[in-house]
């Protein structure tokens, strides 16, 4: 009984797990002239450095920015610290 009532609980947590708001803050750049940014982009993946980088790099790329790194990635409690930090690339990709 207690094990079915367990299961039930996991199966129910699980789709807001999955669906849990995800960032990433990221370094990019573009070459001549050279010219960098820091952002802040939602990732619709797996929410580690890695797979944000994959989502991400494409993105950028079709902008012709090229990704330098992942700083890091959070949840939307981290948005409102790195708005001013990002400026015009908050959310842009």
């Amino acid at each position: 009984m207690i094990r079915a009532v367990l299961s039930t609980l996991l199966l129910i947590a699980l789709p807001a797990v999955a669906s849990a708001q995800c960032y990433a803050d990221y370094k990019a750049k573009r070459d001549d002239p050279l010219r960098l940014h820091y952002g802040v982009a939602e990732i619709g993946g797996q929410c580690a450095p890695g797979p944000a980088a994959q989502e991400l790099a494409p993105r950028l790329a079709r902008q012709g920015w090229d990704l330098l790194d992942v700083v890091g990635v959070f949840g939307p409690e981290g948005l409102e610290e790195r708005r001013a930090d990002a400026g015009d690339f908050f959310l842009r990709f």
